[in-house]
């Protein structure tokens, strides 16, 4: 059965291929696909914060993150899109765009470019520019520069303290939306302000 997917304001649809990819039959509302997602999600943030990762800035980590995460969801997951989007780089460049983004920010940690929490907000942005994956591209960068504070020993970002990949997040999602187009100007500090903001998780 196809499922009628609302995605949340300024994300991005799935072609008719990919969303034949949905993995357990069972769905058939897109509340469903939210709570069944969610807990794939919760699996792979429990798998990624639940130990040590050697290759934390790879290749194959991203990918293997983002597998850990959809999963259980989606036939595709762990592997980059080969479709055009309305966001995101043509996607023969992906690999290499991903990789030089990865060097970037090694390099950046080595020198101490920028504060650490600018860092990883500079890291998700632009991962989440690249758009490497069909879907769920938001939440895996967000979840990766996470990670990134911890292996540091710093505190996670709050994302505004909600889960801003639902639909109804309203304001919390908006602020981040135009927070990212910020970024896109080279402007970062509504991103920096906004990772902080809320309750801490």
């Amino acid at each position: 059965m196809a499922v009628k997917i609302d995605e949340p304001p300024d994300a991005t649809p799935l072609d008719p291929d990919e969303a034949q990819g949905l993995i357990p039959s069972h769905i058939a509302t897109r509340d469903q696909l939210n709570e069944w997602e969610q807990q794939n999600i919760v699996e792979g943030e429990r798998w990624a914060f639940g130990r040590k990762h050697r290759s934390l800035l790879s290749l194959e980590f991203v990918k293997q993150l983002h597998r850990r995460m959809f999963g259980k969801t989606w036939k595709w997951a762990g592997k980059f899109r080969t479709t055009e989007k309305n966001i995101g780089v043509d996607p023969t460049q992906i690999p290499v765009q991903v990789q030089e983004l990865l060097r970037d920010v090694e390099t950046q940690m080595e020198h101490g470019a920028y504060p650490l929490d600018e860092i990883a907000v500079r890291f998700h942005h632009r991962l989440v520019w690249i758009h490497p994956f069909p879907n769920g591209n938001g939440r895996v960068s967000r979840t990766m520069s996470d990670m990134l504070l911890v292996s540091q020993g710093a505190e996670p970002f709050y994302w505004g303290g909600q889960n801003i990949d639902r639909v109804d997040a309203g304001n919390v999602r908006d602020r981040y939306i135009n927070a990212l187009r910020s970024a896109d100007s080279r402007d970062y500090r509504p991103l920096l302000e906004f990772v902080r903001s809320g309750e801490k998780p």
